[in-house]
C-alpha cells in the first residue's frame, strides 16, 4: 500500500478485514479493564516534556495564549506516562489509556511516527499483577479475532500458552554465551564480548550503544517463539523510571513482553523518589546534549507530584503492534486506519 493512495476504495478493501480485526481487539481492551475495576482516561498529547529518554525523538510546537502575551514550547507526548503518574498522586488507584503518542525519526515495518499506546497502571501492585495482565490480555486478543496463533513472518506463538519467564543475565547467557552482569559498567568488557561475536563495534559506543545492538541483534529474534517471552532483571543503568530490584540492587524492577521476536510491552515498578529521578533525568539530559545537541525541559510538576505518588507498577502495550501479531499483518501500516503523510 502507498501512503498516498490509502484512501482507494481497492486498497481500502484489501485491508479493511484487518482494519476491523483492529476494531474488535479495542472493544477486547476495553471489556478487560472494565471487567477489573479500571477507570479509562484521557490525558493531553500536548505535555511541557515528552519524555526524557534520550534515544527517543519527539516532535515540538509552540503554544500561543490568546491576544499574543506569550507562548511556550511544548511536545507532543511520547508516552502518556507523566499524566497519567499525576492522575495517580491525585488518587486513582487503577485506570488506563489508549492514547496517540508520537515520536519522530520512527517509521519502519514496526514504527511509525503516530502510534497508538495502551498504558495501565495499578497502585499497591507489583510486576507481577501486570504480569498477569499481559497474559490474559493476549489471550483477550486472540479471542476478539478467532486466532490460536500470533505470527510475524514464518515466526509463531501461541497467545494461550504459560508466558516464559527469562531474566536478562540469563538471556545473554543462552544465546550470546557470556556473563553480562559481569561487564555492567566496563565498556570494554562488553566491546571484547561483541567484538567475539563478530557484533560491531563503534569507536563512540558506550556500554548501552553495545547492550541494545546485541539484544536486537542476537536476542530478540529468540524471543517470543512458540509461547510469549517475559524478559526480566534489566541492569539498573537501562531503567529510567524503574525502581530498584528488592532482590538485587544492580538490576531493576523492570520487563518487557516479546511476541514472535517483537518487543509488545515495557512494565516495571514505579521509581517514587523524586530526588532519585531528577538525578536520572539529569543524566539522560546530559547525553542527550552530547549525542544529540538537543535539550529538553524537565516537567517539575512532575516531579511535585511524584513526591505525593504512592507505590505502583505499570506498563506500555503497544496496541498497532499486538494487532499486527494477531493477524499477521506484515507492516504497522497495514493496522493503521489511516497512515501519517510523507516518507
Amino acid at each position: 500500500m502507498s501512503r498516498k493512495d490509502w484512501w482507494n476504495s481497492e486498497a481500502h478493501a484489501a485491508r479493511r478485514p484487518t482494519l476491523l480485526a483492529r476494531a474488535k481487539i479495542l472493544a477486547a481492551m476495553r471489556e478487560f479493564f472494565a471487567a477489573r475495576d479500571f477507570v479509562e482516561v484521557e490525558t493531553p498529547g500536548l505535555q511541557v516534556s515528552p519524555g526524557m529518554e534520550p534515544h527517543i525523538g519527539a516532535l515540538a510546537t509552540q503554544l500561543a495564549e490568546p491576544f499574543g502575551t506569550s507562548r511556550q514550547r511544548l511536545y507532543l507526548h511520547t508516552s502518556p506516562e507523566f499524566a497519567m503518574k499525576k492522575l495517580l498522586a491525585a488518587g486513582e488507584k487503577r485506570i488506563y489509556q489508549i492514547a496517540h503518542c508520537w515520536r519522530d525519526g520512527e517509521r519502519s515495518p514496526l514504527h511509525h511516527p503516530e502510534f497508538t499506546m495502551l498504558e495501565w497502571y495499578r497502585t499497591a501492585e507489583g510486576t507481577d499483577a501486570l504480569m498477569t495482565d499481559c497474559a490474559a490480555l493476549l489471550a483477550a486478543a486472540a479471542w476478539a479475532v478467532d486466532t490460536h496463533a500470533f505470527r510475524r513472518g514464518a515466526v509463531e506463538c501461541n497467545p494461550f500458552a504459560r508466558l516464559e519467564h527469562v531474566s536478562v543475565a540469563e538471556a545473554f547467557t543462552r544465546h550470546c554465551g557470556f556473563d553480562l552482569l559481569g561487564t555492567v559498567g566496563d565498556r570494554a568488557a562488553l566491546a571484547g564480548a561483541a567484538r567475539r561475536l563478530g557484533a560491531h563495534v563503534g569507536d563512540s559506543d558506550s556500554w548501552e550503544d553495545l547492550f541494545h545492538r546485541l539484544m536486537l541483534e542476537r536476542i530478540e529474534p529468540q524471543l517470543g517463539v512458540g509461547a510469549p517471552t517475559i524478559l526480566f532483571g534489566y541492569p539498573l543503568a537501562l531503567a529510567t523510571n524503574a525502581a530498584a530490584s528488592k532482590r538485587d540492587p544492580r538490576l531493576a524492577d523492570r520487563f518487557e513482553v516479546y511476541v514472535c521476536g517483537v518487543e509488545l510491552a515495557n512494565g516495571c515498578a514505579e521509581l517514587v523518589d523524586a530526588v532519585e529521578q531528577r538525578r536520572r533525568f539529569a543524566n539522560d539530559e546530559a547525553l542527550r546534549k552530547r549525542l544529540y545537541g538537543s535539550d529538553r525541559s524537565i516537567d517539575e510538576d512532575f516531579l511535585a507530584a511524584l513526591a505525593a505518588m504512592p507505590p505502583a507498577s505499570g506498563i506500555a502495550l503497544g496496541l498497532d503492534r499486538l494487532v499486527m501479531l494477531a493477524t499477521g499483518a506484515e507492516s504497522i501500516e497495514d493496522v493503521l486506519w489511516a497512515p501519517v503523510a510523507g516518507g
